[in-house]
């Protein structure tokens, strides 16, 4: 299996928005971070993938098979949820389990009760006693208790302390150790990238700008912070801030050399800065009165 889940030119239209031929593949092993700003697209393209969105043209494929054509197949084979879960509220976590596990072949209730354990999650709590950071885990579980060969969740480490989303990240990195395993998800907690993901999948304004190894991706760039604030160097950068002792931005890693010229040491940085810059870059020349 060459891949797992491959988008190929996925178009999506909305009166304010669209989905600009998305394409990109999820290979065995991978754990692929889908990042991008609020309303990029990273939501509408994972309901697109789980046909919760009708799609106006390309293909999306899992396990070398057509979605559409082979939906339910699929689906028994693919752990997905949602960032926040709304339906029968009254009903116990327990309860929601034994009308989830209906739906899946391979359902292993003792790996979800499991799973609740480590997540510290009562099983016997309605859903709407819990707070968003166990309804994350929660989602989690489920998709963890049907033996998915992909995972594809939505900010599955939002909401959640610093412990727990440790313990999540510990989890992922368990479940594709074997390279036979795959997981998808979207988040705006780059941090977490920086510790698990083997690849990142950048969307603006519902158009991929970047698909590939996070390793390539972050060293594609350098941070400079500047003491100096020079001015002639301004054109060099992807974008900037201007402070009252210097300047900081994002640029080229081949650009570096005109920066070391100046007795600056451009140095690595990390997801969020990348794309914090890259956003700005997108919105330099953009200003207001405060």
């Amino acid at each position: 299996m060459n891949s797992i889940l491959k988008l190929d030119n996925v178009r999506k239209t909305y009166p304010s928005f669209s989905l600009k031929g998305v394409s990109f593949e999820v290979k065995p092993g991978q754990i692929m971070g889908f990042i991008g700003r609020n309303g990029a697209g990273k939501t509408t393209t994972l309901k697109c993938i789980m046909n919760l969105v009708h799609y106006e043209s390309g293909e999306i494929s899992a396990f070398d098979s057509d979605m559409s054509q082979n939906e339910l197949e699929n689906k028994q084979r693919i752990g997905f949820a949602l960032s926040e879960l709304n339906y029968y509220p009254n009903k116990t976590i327990r309860q929601l389990m034994n009308v989830t596990k209906r739906f899946y072949k391979r359902f292993d209730e003792k790996k979800f009760e499991e799973a609740c354990r480590l997540f510290n999650l009562n099983i016997d709590k309605k859903l709407e006693e819990l707070s968003s950071g166990m309804k994350v885990k929660y989602s989690v579980a489920i998709a963890l208790s049907h033996h998915a060969e992909l995972l594809i969740l939505d900010e599955p480490t939002s909401g959640l302390d610093p412990v727990s989303r440790d313990e999540i990240l510990d989890i992922f990195r368990q479940i594709v150790k074997n390279k036979d395993r795959a997981i998808l998800f979207s988040t705006h907690i780059t941090s977490d990238l920086d510790k698990c993901a083997t690849d990142i999948t950048y969307i603006h304004d519902g158009e991929i700008i970047y698909t590939g190894t996070k390793k390539n991706f972050v060293d594609s760039y350098l941070f400079v912070v500047d003491k100096s604030s020079n001015k002639d160097l301004l054109g060099e950068y992807i974008a900037y801030k201007e402070f009252e002792d210097r300047i900081e931005g994002l640029i080229y890693a081949n650009k570096k050399d005109a920066f070391i010229g100046k007795g600056i040491e451009p140095r690595e940085p990390d997801l969020e800065q990348i794309m914090v810059y890259i956003e700005r870059s997108r919105s330099q020349n953009e200003s207001f009165d405060l």
